[in-house]
């Protein structure tokens, strides 16, 4: 219940933290248990029981494979041809790729769960295709259809069906990319684009375990968007920028960083890979969009808390105000919902220890995804 569920976050509240960190079966083995049995159950392949958040399995799976070059006839039109699902291999690259070159290159973060019913469930899969298309647009990029978008997640999902996790051990991260692969010298969008689907079973994204509350450290110097640029896109620049003070981080015992706006510095924006919310007894406040990502997780705690009865808010939020917030947490597809146990910014520190609105989102959320509890909302779809 919810009271032993607080009480086992309360336990583990760290103090510290830091990073997280068989046998294969042949490919011809993984698709006699596709076209068997869609819904396979969980191969022997994989330690259910120490799963962590990597690419230790990748090598196993299938993957999803699409290109799109432009039309011969002038209409400026892309084509599409599907390779469709193959074994998990390495993709060949013209050095003068534009994507090496000039870094066209945009990706999507999904996970597939395995229910108790055995069902294998999506979770708001629309939500991606529209966001990967928005973002192709901002940068240039060939936009994959939507149809072809959710075709490819689901077809990757049903022939890697052995490699979703137990109900409860864990889940498929997958992790759809468009990239800008055709070659050119000078600048401008490539002539040609891949567009990949490929997976790995996973566990939690923070050491400890999903609902251990996480250490932040506020950066004051470096900033991850700023107004006018790309911050509100999954384009591959966004991420490696800010390794340098995230590495910082996690040497001083954090989980990681927390950004503040690159023109007042005082509001904060998001975490490196995970939105942000605060709580102020009925009130939740999360930051507006606009150099922030749109995370679907982020959509879906705000529709979700509505529901419940909060006020909820998306507007500017300084430091301060979440120094002094009853609870912190952040959000997103890897994280899925972690509280937030602790914050250093400069000299202020601020402890947490209330965790009831995080732990009450947390498990209707994930009740809502795996399905045990209703979904009101119509966003889970089954593979």
């Amino acid at each position: 219940n919810q009271k032993t569920r607080k009480e086992d976050v309360l336990r583990k509240a760290p103090r510290h933290a830091g990073r997280s960190g068989g046998g294969g079966l042949g490919v011809s083995g993984r698709l006699a248990a596709v076209d068997g049995l869609r819904h396979a159950s969980p191969t022997d392949a994989v330690d259910w029981e120490d799963l962590g958040f990597s690419c230790e399995h990748v090598a196993k799976t299938q993957m999803f494979v699409a290109t799109a070059t432009l039309s011969q006839d002038g209409s400026g039109q892309w084509e599409w041809a599907e390779e469709g699902i193959g074994p998990y291999r390495c993709l060949e690259l013209d050095p003068s790729a534009q994507v090496l070159n000039y870094g066209q290159s945009i990706f999507e973060g999904m996970k597939a769960q395995r229910t108790t019913d055995g069902n294998l469930v999506l979770f708001r899969p629309e939500e991606n295709a529209s966001r990967m298309r928005d973002g192709a647009a901002r940068m240039s990029m060939a936009p994959p259809p939507k149809d072809l978008f959710l075709r490819a997640v689901k077809a990757t999902v049903a022939a890697n069906a052995e490699f979703v996790p137990p109900n409860g051990k864990g889940s498929l991260y997958l992790r759809p990319i468009l990239l800008g692969t055709g070659a050119i010298l000078g600048l401008g969008p490539a002539p040609s684009y891949t567009f990949l689907v490929y997976c790995s079973p996973v566990g939690a994204y923070f050491k400890g375990g999903q609902l251990t509350p996480i250490r932040l450290k506020v950066e004051e110097e470096e900033h991850r968007a700023a107004p006018g640029g790309t911050g509100n896109t999954k384009c591959a620049g966004n991420y490696s920028p800010v390794l340098n003070v995230q590495l910082q981080a996690k040497a001083q015992g954090f989980n990681d960083v927390l950004y503040l706006d690159a023109v007042e510095n005082k509001y904060v924006e998001e975490v490196s890979s995970c939105n942000i919310f605060a709580v102020f007894g009925n009130k939740i406040v999360t930051p507006s969009l606009g150099t922030i990502l749109p995370g679907v997780t982020r959509r879906s705690i705000i529709d979700l808390a509505r529901s419940k009865g909060f006020e909820v808010e998306e507007a500017p939020l300084s430091i301060e105000e979440v120094l002094k917030a009853d609870e912190v947490f952040t959000t997103g597809t890897a994280v899925v919902l972690s509280p937030v146990g602790y914050i250093e910014h400069g000299a202020e520190k601020r402890e947490y220890g209330g965790y009831d609105v995080a732990l009450a989102l947390y498990d209707s959320l994930t009740g809502i995804q795996q399905q045990t509890l209703e979904d009101p909302f119509d966003w889970v779809v089954q593979v």
